[in-house]
Order: C-alpha cells, then structure tokens, then sequence
C-alpha cells in the first residue's frame, strides 16, 4: 500500500518542488508569494492556518493545522521547514529556480535545502487530510532560516501564546532520512566602526576605523585559540569545540584617505551557551575598556557597535526523546547523530517540544552550485510521512 500511494503522489510532489524552486526566496527578500501557495494548498482540504511577519509584512511564516477526526489524545505532529534559499552563484549547469530532472536527481536552488521536504509535506497532506488522524498534524514553514532563523522567532512566540507544547516536531533539514538529534548553536554578528576621516599622509590625525577593525579581529582569533583549549571531554561535535570564523570585513573608500568607516562580520558556533556568553564579555570588554578610548583620544564621536544577527540556540542531546523515538519506529533506523551545521531544532526544544532533524537530501549538496535533492531520498520521504499514521 505505501508503494501504491508514493508513486501515486511521486508526480504532484514534483510538480510542487518545480513550483517552489520557481519562486526565488532568497533569504531578506518577499517569500509572500510562496507562502500563499502553501496556504491556499492546505485551506482546500480543510487546513487551519495562521501567519506571522516582519515589521515590513515583507517575509512570512505560515502554520496551518490538519485537526484529528476522532480528538485522540495523542501528541500532534509538527512539519517545520524555511522557506528562504542562499543566493546563487555562477557556473550552473541548468537554471538554478528552474527544476530540472537529470540522471533522477533534481537540480535547483533550495531543492535540497529544504523545499524537497516541505514539497514532500504538501503533497502528503491530502492524503492525510482524507484518512481517519489520530491526531493533529501541522506544517510550520518559516523565512530567513539561513540567516540566523530571525523569522522562527515570531512563529516560535506564537506557539507558546496558544499552547502547543503538547506536540512532537520534525525538522526536515537534508539528513538522507536519519536521525539528528543535536547541533551547534549559531551566533551571527556585525560590528561597526567609526572613526574620523583625513589625509593618508597625517594618519595620527585622524582615527582609522579599518586599523580599530583589525585589532578587534585579532582579539577574536585570540578567544578562538582559547575556545579550542576548552573542548569539553567526549565532545559529540565535529570539531569537538566551539568554533569562531571572520566572515568579511569591509570599509574604507581610497588608499590615500583614511577610512572612518568599517564593519566586521562574525560568527560563533557554540557547543554550550557558556561559550558563547564568555566571547562576547571579553569582546564587550576589550572595546569598552581599550580600542573605544583610544579612539575618543583623538576622535570623541569615535563609535563601535555590535549588531545581533541573530542568536541561535543549539539543539541539545536528550537521552529520552519521543521525537526521535517515533522516527526510528518508522525507519527502523535507531542510530542517532549529530551536526554542526544549525537548523530551527534548538527553537522549539526550548519551549518543551520534543524535536528531531531528519529529511531528505544530503547537506554535501546544500548551499553549493548544481544543488539538486535525488528522487531516491524524495521517495524515502513520501514513503516516512505516509507510515506516520500507522504510529
């Protein structure tokens, strides 16, 4: 019966793969479009739904709900996916927001990460809707996931207001089915520096904010030296420490000008929260206590400010986890693993949802050039969503 009905849903999940890829939800930009296409999807077979957004309504969550027909107690089942991909670069051999079938591998921006899944769940859901649920199920699909999760946030503040603590959530991030039960957390930032703007040939007459940057860098890759020392004993991560990376550093306008401007970006990738709130004391207070008042000796105005990307909590190993127990009923597949790479996990572990990573598609081809998902892992998918209600 599971054969019969994957290859009966096989074509409209691909049709609604071609349809997500086309929409080109690039994280920052409007994901209205296709947020309205995965709603009025799930309103024709009876979905309830409700959506939150940014300041500018520009970005959406949506979180639409399949109600049970016979109100069993058990725990409801959250689909969570985002909807945003990363930018593209040159060099593909096919139209990136164009899905294109070659050797059974979909190729496409985002077809791996992650709208696979979220195609596989839309697809799912009729068949869903027309059996006899035992329980509630929901799809939770997010934006600007890949820019540290800043829209999971709002869905996740929603979900407490109404209680929906009682449920189980998987995450399909690409996992080639298994299980994923922990993860480094992600924290990203930018740090601005002004200083005061002259002539190259005078530079003590002025403040140069891409010297002050540096400085504040070397800082950084000093406290990423002390992170590696404070690996903890049987570390589960890979590398087994919290690591610290520079991302970009830009400022300045001519070689002869001295640059009054300048901005750091910077990430951290925390294996314990601890980590996280050490780097950015020590960073707090070498700026406060040393690179701001040498500016101001020169420069009063002088300013550094740090941004917060965002702050994504780590998803945390737990030894009883309903989540990954019902996966691996269904998989048979009882091994469990983790990453480094950061997902939404973290969000809803933290407000009492037993969570789980597990999707189709390996992370090897996310975020890379010719990304593409294979109809294998399509299928492992379809077939997974369908045995849910066998559980």
């Amino acid at each position: 019966m599971s054969t019969e009905i994957i290859n009966k849903v096989y074509p409209e999940t691909i049709k609604i793969l071609s349809d997500l890829i086309g929409f080109k939800t690039i994280s920052g930009e409007d994901n209205n479009e296709l947020i309205n296409y995965c709603d009025d999807k799930l309103k024709k077979i009876g979905a309830v739904s409700f959506k939150t957004s940014d300041d500018k309504k520009k970005r959406t969550n949506l979180f639409a709900s399949l109600k049970s027909k016979n109100g069993s107690n058990k725990k409801s089942i959250i689909f969570s996916g985002h909807t945003d991909v990363v930018p593209v670069s040159k060099n593909w051999k096919t139209d990136p927001f164009v899905a294109t079938l070659i050797d059974d591998k979909i190729y496409g921006r985002g077809s791996c990460d992650m709208k696979g899944f979220i195609a596989c769940t839309l697809a799912m859901a009729p068949i869903l809707s027309n059996m006899k649920l035992d329980r509630d199920i929901h799809f939770s699909y997010t934006f600007d996931e890949e820019t540290a999760c800043q829209g999971a946030p709002l869905l996740i503040e929603e979900l407490k207001k109404r209680n929906f603590n009682n449920s189980l959530c998987i995450v399909g991030e690409p996992t080639n089915m298994k299980i994923i039960d922990a993860h480094k957390g992600c924290y990203e930032y930018t740090t601005y520096f002004e200083g005061l703007a002259g002539h190259g040939s005078s530079p003590d007459k002025g403040v140069n904010a891409v010297e002050f940057a540096t400085k504040y860098i070397n800082k950084l890759l000093h406290l990423r030296e002390i992170l590696k020392e404070k690996s903890p004993k049987n570390s589960i991560f890979d590398p087994p420490y919290t690591t610290l990376q520079i991302g970009g550093i830009s400022g300045g306008i001519a070689r002869n000008v001295i640059a009054d401007k300048c901005k750091v970006d910077w990430e951290l990738r925390p294996i314990v929260k601890s980590d996280g709130v050490f780097v950015n004391n020590e960073m707090d207070k070498f700026v406060n206590e040393e690179l701001l008042p040498e500016m101001k000796k020169i420069h009063p105005n002088s300013k550094i400010e740090k941004e917060v990307i965002g702050e994504i909590i780590g998803f945390e190993r737990e030894s009883d986890s309903e989540a990954c127990e019902l996966v691996a009923k269904i998989t048979g597949d009882n091994s469990r693993d983790s990453v480094s790479f950061g997902t939404e996990a973290g969000l809803f572990q933290e407000i009492g949802i037993s969570t789980v990573v597990c999707g189709p598609g390996s992370i090897e081809q996310a975020h890379k050039v010719n990304e593409y998902v294979s109809v294998e892992q399509i299928k492992k998918c379809l077939g997974f969503i369908n045995e849910i209600r066998n559980y």
